[in-house]
């Protein structure tokens, strides 16, 4: 990965140049050893061509290569999306304007539908770049042909500065060395994870009904954030950010809304956080020309200095206690007693950068989820009234109004499951993914003709948010918020015939 001291634009520059400085190198060697007398402009008309003909000849021969290919395999190239300017730069621009307004899926829907194939080629910057929402081909990708399948240089490379190494950024043999060290822990049975995220539960529960007896309105997204990261630190690292502790924001029309809030230890950390991730996500956008955006400073920098100097002291105290039990007890005991994930990694590795991106991914996808279903499922039963009553219902008849749900309470409420799988299904919390190929292959085309080409080293964008409101794999009513369609006949009809129309957490391959 790139070293940080370099600037990400100016370590971009370092590694485009030399490609582009290789075609006038070889016409000025050309012109230096060459016997032929060709007049000055002759010359000057080959330096000012070698580049955009090198680059041509290269495709061209790429593309005899990959047709050649096809032949043999009895498939065919998907459609490309119609673009107006050189290198797809209009269809990019489409991309990040649809993200602005926050219909970021208005471009793929519009192209898809255009095209009648829910696979399609945005043939960005001279290059191939998939994007698919049909489930076999995401079966391929996560399950079927998952070996085949990485997340690729370029999505480790500007995820990097964020996540690091960790099971999220990695591909291969490092891949499987973080979820091997991490998965064991999760396979174990938590009975107090209950308890811990019963205690922040009934903290925001305290925040809201503090700000309702205001009588003030109240952005749950931000309630359902500081929980969130409340409750996965303190069950990741066993020290909470308490960022329930600090004051609440009130709405912009509130007398309130100007009144200077008193910082809080937490408000550093969750900004720094909210920051980098929003940062991360608008690389993601802007393809291979992020570091241009970038060019003088990496602009998660400041943030995660905030996020590490938080992790690190947690987890350089972590080791020094590892330490001091393993005078007097075996690494199994100790590994046994672990009660946090970071407990259980340092029983793994001394590594303080390691057991620091492992935690912090884990911690980005377990906040992230558990905050966009909460926040969605409140928007949704906030719509739905009678299925809210229904919920509300089930839940006092089986846990009731004062004490807290068990595991066997949550196993018996199948209604609130419906709610959270239908939520889930409407709002996915990964609405769109990235996959890279290693070796060419070949996809089932939907209408039943000649199976697609997939090149191979070329990224596939997949969306688990569109297939999900796909009218052909749902019925009629797919965008409709209606938890009954995992309870009644719907289930059968649609989802048990093909359960990968069903994927919110990325067909288990989060870790």
């Amino acid at each position: 990965m790139p070293p940080s001291s370099i600037p990400p634009g100016v370590l971009h520059l370092l590694q485009t140049v030399p490609n582009l400085l290789f075609p006038l190198v070889f016409v000025y060697g050309l012109q230096r050893s060459s016997t032929l007398i060709l007049p000055t402009y002759a010359w000057a008309l080959t330096y000012v061509s070698a580049i955009p003909v090198i680059f041509l000849t290269k495709h061209i021969l790429e593309y005899i290569k990959e047709e050649s290919e096809i032949r043999r395999l009895g498939a065919r190239r998907v459609p490309i999306i119609p673009r107006r300017w050189p290198g797809g730069i209009d269809v990019m621009i489409r991309a990040i304007e649809s993200n602005t307004t926050g219909k970021f899926d208005d471009l793929w829907k519009e192209e898809t539908e255009r095209l009648g194939s829910y696979i399609v080629d945005v043939h960005l910057l001279g290059d191939a770049f998939l994007f698919t929402a049909e489930p076999d081909h995401i079966k391929a990708m996560l399950a079927t042909e998952f070996d085949n399948f990485e997340k690729g240089t370029y999505f480790q490379w500007y995820m990097h500065s964020v996540l690091g190494t960790g099971v999220f950024n990695s591909d291969g043999n490092m891949w499987k060395f973080h979820r091997g060290i991490t998965r064991p822990y999760f396979a174990r049975e938590r009975i107090s994870d209950f308890e811990t995220f019963n205690h922040h539960a009934d903290l925001a529960i305290k925040k809201m009904k503090e700000r309702f007896a205001e009588g003030e309105a109240l952005d749950f997204q931000d309630v359902a954030a500081r929980f969130t990261l409340d409750s996965a630190t303190e069950f990741l690292f066993g020290s909470c950010v308490e960022s329930l502790s600090s004051a609440l924001p009130y709405s912009w029309n509130s007398s309130r809304h100007q009144a200077k809030a008193k910082p809080h230890s937490s408000d550093k950390f969750a900004v720094a956080f909210g920051h980098a991730q929003d940062q991360v996500a608008h690389r993601s956008r802007l393809a291979s020309m992020w570091p241009l955006f970038e060019f003088w400073k990496d602009k998660t920098k400041d943030d995660m200095k905030i996020i590490h100097d938080y992790i690190e002291p947690i987890i350089k105290g972590a080791l020094v206690k590892k330490a001091s039990k393993n005078d007097m007890d075996s690494l199994e005991k100790n590994n046994e007693l672990a009660t946090t994930l970071l407990d259980h990694l340092v029983q793994q590795t001394d590594d303080v950068g390691v057991i620091r991106d492992e935690t912090f991914n884990i911690l980005i996808a377990g906040r992230d989820t558990t905050m966009s279903t909460l926040t969605f499922a409140i928007y949704l039963l906030s719509e739905n009234p009678n299925v809210l009553a229904k919920l509300r219902e089930e839940i006092l008849t089986i846990v009731g109004e004062v004490r807290p749900p068990t595991i066997e309470d949550v196993k018996q409420c199948k209604y609130l499951r419906a709610v959270i799988n239908e939520t889930l299904r409407l709002f996915p919390p990964v609405p769109f993914n990235l996959r890279h190929s290693i070796r060419s292959t070949t996809w089932r085309a939907r209408d039943g003709g000649k199976p697609h080409y997939i090149p191979a080293d070329v990224d596939v964008g997949y969306s688990v948010f569109m297939m999900h409101r796909r009218t052909d794999l749902w019925g009629p009513d797919a965008l409709q918020f209606d938890p009954d369609r995992f309870l009644d006949e719907r289930v059968h009809k649609y989802l048990t015939p093909n359960p990968m129309i069903f994927l919110p957490f990325n067909a288990g391959k989060f870790l």
